[in-house]
């Protein structure tokens, strides 16, 4: 257990450096930007090393891993974050622990998330999933809706009892006119951080980029950054 506790401690610092150099060049104080460390894939005991080295947000993706996991850590002063793709099914379960939901992404979905919300006497942040690759459905190839439709949805989640909108997520598509071009693509991310925030102005946060782009993401004015591989490295998958 040393040797993973020195090995996560290293990836962490070295994950910190490329924030901060980031920050610094973007001309933005580090604190504007907060790390959530996606645990998908690794064992409780690593998401525990992790709280003491002081990470305080962690992200999951599959309710079946995160919802043992998180009772596991029920101890630990930790904000859980749900990243993946949420069928209607699961959203019980998962409101059971995660703080915020980044993959919004539909209105079924919302009115679950309420009702669960509710029954469990909790309120959930929500984050609208915005995909930059969206198809003629308006969907994109790993959830998310057209940035046209962001408002409407928004809307529905701000009046929704027991969940509170707390801003935008999208994943940098890998097809359609983004393909490649990270930055802009969390450029346009923002220009709807925009318009959404002359409706909703509490709704200011924006979680983009991952362990491979998080500078572009900074450099383009994310709050957030989810990081798992460089954080974590490269383990099996649980089960």
């Amino acid at each position: 257990m040393t040797d993973r506790k020195d090995e996560l401690a290293v990836n962490l610092a070295g994950v910190e450096e490329r924030i901060a150099a980031a920050c610094a060049a973007a001309g933005r104080a580090r604190e504007e930007v907060t790390l959530i460390v996606v645990t998908k894939t690794y064992p409780a005991s690593d998401v525990r090393i992790l709280s003491g080295l002081g990470v305080r947000h962690v992200a999951e993706n599959r309710d079946q891993d995160a919802a043992p996991k998180a009772a596991e850590c029920s101890d630990l002063p930790l904000t859980w974050h749900f990243v993946g793709q949420l069928q209607t099914n699961k959203v019980r379960s998962v409101v059971g622990y995660a703080d915020v939901v980044q993959s919004v992404d539909r209105s079924r979905l919302v009115t679950v998330l309420s009702k669960e919300a509710v029954r469990a006497g909790r309120e959930v942040g929500c984050l609208v999933q915005v995909a930059l690759d969206a198809d003629a459905s308006g969907r994109g190839e790993r959830g998310g809706v057209a940035p046209g439709a962001v408002a409407e949805l928004a809307d529905l989640v701000a009046g929704a009892e027991g969940l509170r909108l707390d801003g935008l997520m999208t994943v940098a598509p890998l097809t359609g006119e983004y393909a490649g071009r990270e930055q802009a693509a969390f450029e346009r991310l923002m220009d709807v951080s925009t318009d959404l925030r002359r409706n909703h102005p509490t709704a200011n946060m924006v979680s983009a980029g991952m362990s491979a782009d998080l500078e572009q993401a900074v450099a383009a004015g994310a709050t957030h950054v989810r990081v798992g591989s460089a954080v974590l490295g490269l383990r099996p998958r649980l089960g």
